[in-house]
């Protein structure tokens, strides 16, 4: 028997919900048929979304959660307030195990708020982080954390570690995948408190490939897989890297236009072009997993179109079949049990 992915996806989260959101669902439906998606929303507005479209309709069901968690509002009072909103509904679907994961672009406060609230943090974790996927000239490396824990210990960055080779390993394909710190230098001495306390943490790990630090130029370069780091310096790497990558694109189109022999050039480098640029897409890589919960939960962004709400939702299949929950007890939970 064929063995189901099932998610509940947020239809009214994000900027250019329930448009985009639908048309995510609709395209990872036809293009796997081991996925069920939940639409979680108002289900006049879904339904009258859903008639555009001819699809497999096994595949798509409707949760009626009336409520919108707003993206301004603060997010542990509307967590608590809003039962019956898009977020909360969808959470406790993935609580109650009716969906293997909750994929949302609507508020990031709201969605990790409700992930430690209402999914849960597996036993053991101290802190789920944020984690998404960045491109770099070799790939991809994991950002982890960039939002969920802006004041970190050097504890919770030691597992953040774990997770995130354990995620790169299992759902990217990554064997034995570098791990580095970000600091302000090379040397081992540098760094704030944190960083200071944390290296040798990371340093005497048996279970990671610590290759030490990594200064925010070279993680461009794909100089490690896993790049370790509380929230705050995560989501000014994310930020800065997000604006930088959309402002290169904007003067390099500017520069190929602005002469008839540039415009020649673009037309004879375009297909080569495109490629390069659709590897630092962010879009390809679906969306940012909080790690560590008792169910899988993925942020995108809030201007999330339809492509990466598509690839969040493939996303969450890998996830599944790869048993990450399973591996992060067994290889973080049970060892640390173990040590005691």
């Amino acid at each position: 028997m064929q063995d189901i992915t099932t998610v509940a996806l947020d239809a009214m989260g994000g900027d250019n919900s329930p448009v985009e959101v639908i048309k995510g669902a609709i395209n990872a439906v036809k293009e796997r048929n081991d996925i069920k998606i939940l639409l979680v929303g108002q289900q006049q507005v879904i339904e009258g979304e859903l008639k555009k479209y001819s699809y497999p309709q096994e595949q798509i069901e409707i949760v009626d959660a009336p409520e919108v968690i707003e993206m301004a509002e603060p997010p542990v009072m509307a967590i608590r307030r809003k039962k019956n909103s898009s977020i909360v509904v969808g959470m406790n679907l993935v609580k109650q195990k009716n969906a293997d994961a909750f994929v949302s672009a609507g508020s990031s406060g709201a969605v990790l708020v409700g992930g430690q609230v209402i999914v849960g943090r597996i036993k053991g974790i101290e802190r789920p982080p944020l984690a998404p996927l960045i491109p770099t000239e070799k790939g991809v490396s994991l950002l982890i954390d960039c939002g969920a824990n802006v004041d970190a210990r050097a504890s919770h960055l030691l597992q953040f570690a774990k997770m995130g080779s354990i995620y790169m390993e299992n759902v990217v394909g990554i064997k034995n995948p570098r791990v580095a710190i970000v600091n302000i230098g090379a040397e081992e001495e540098k760094g704030n408190a944190l960083v200071k306390e944390t290296f040798p943490k990371l340093k005497e790990c048996k279970d990671i490939n610590f290759v030490g630090s990594i200064e925010a130029r070279d993680i461009p370069n794909g100089d490690a897989d896993v790049i370790v780091c509380e929230a705050f310096t995560g989501n000014v790497i994310l930020k800065l890297y997000e604006g930088l990558s959309t402002t290169l694109i904007k003067v390099i189109k500017k520069g190929l236009m602005s002469t008839v022999k540039s415009k020649i050039g673009a037309l004879l480098a375009k297909p080569a072009l495109k490629k390069t640029l659709k590897a630092f897409d962010a879009t390809e890589y679906g969306g940012a997993p909080l790690l560590g919960l008792n169910g899988l939960v993925v942020k995108t962004h809030g201007s999330s179109k339809a492509k990466e709400i598509t690839n969040a939702i493939l996303q969450c299949v890998a996830f599944k079949e790869q048993d990450i929950n399973g591996k992060i007890k067994e290889r973080i939970v049970n060892s640390s049990k173990e040590e005691e």
